[in-house]
């Protein structure tokens, strides 16, 4: 009998990683959810396994994978923006949005790796944005963290892809939304089934990169 596959989603909330709770567990996966602020979650998800934890924390995140088992599927999905004219921009904030953005996705990811490569397979996930490919004016914070964590995606891919563990990262280039009647929104549900499917690939046709754009999108 073949074992459940189970799913972790680091930066839970209500947004896409509601969606990617909420899918994964109707495609049969076990779902584990951590955030800094755990409690805000359970009336939405009362059948998942709920964990405290802040990503930029080391200690924190090695709690986490302590008290689960290896998961099959890994999503990095925190972050932090801070905008406005570079220089005004304060420097804790800066720090703060580069920490949760960037740092936290390599601690989780080495965390994730260190126990995915006992069993020689997973898939580890990195939630980008249009930050992670153009900088825009005001947000020159978010444009380094979301550089950043597209940089470690793409070094650890190639690191960890040949000895089994599927790296891929999602450039979300645009603003996400539930109402299904706007075309110029991408609908949380969609861009889950996008991480699902990724998640299924076999071996020889990976993807390593996925750009998810709204169907009616401002070029």
């Amino acid at each position: 009998m073949a074992q459940t596959e189970s799913a972790l989603i680091v930066g839970a909330g209500s947004g896409l990683s509601g969606s990617l709770a909420r899918q994964c567990a109707a495609a049969g996966m076990r779902v584990a959810l951590a955030a800094r602020n755990a409690e805000k979650l359970k009336s939405e998800f009362p059948k998942a396994v709920l964990h405290r934890c802040d990503a930029v924390e080391p200690a924190q995140v090695a709690a986490l994978f302590e008290s689960i088992d290896a998961p099959d599927l890994v999503v990095y999905n925190p972050s932090y923006r801070v905008r406005g004219p570079f220089t005004s921009l304060q420097s804790e904030e800066v720090y703060k949005t580069l920490m949760v953005t960037a740092y936290g996705g390599f601690l989780v990811a080495q965390a994730a790796a260190k126990r995915m490569l006992e069993r020689g397979r997973g898939s580890l996930f990195f939630t980008g944005a249009s930050a992670s490919v153009k900088g825009y004016a005001e947000s020159a914070p978010f444009a380094m963290g979301k550089f950043a964590l597209r940089g470690l995606a793409q070094s650890v891919a190639r690191e960890l892809g040949p000895k089994g563990i599927h790296v891929a990262h999602f450039v979300i280039d645009g603003s996400i939304s539930r109402n299904g009647g706007d075309d110029s929104k991408l609908h949380p549900d969609a861009i889950a089934q996008t991480y699902l499917s990724v998640h299924r690939q076999q071996r020889s046709a990976w993807s390593f990169e996925v750009d998810l754009r709204p169907w009616l999108e401002r070029f």
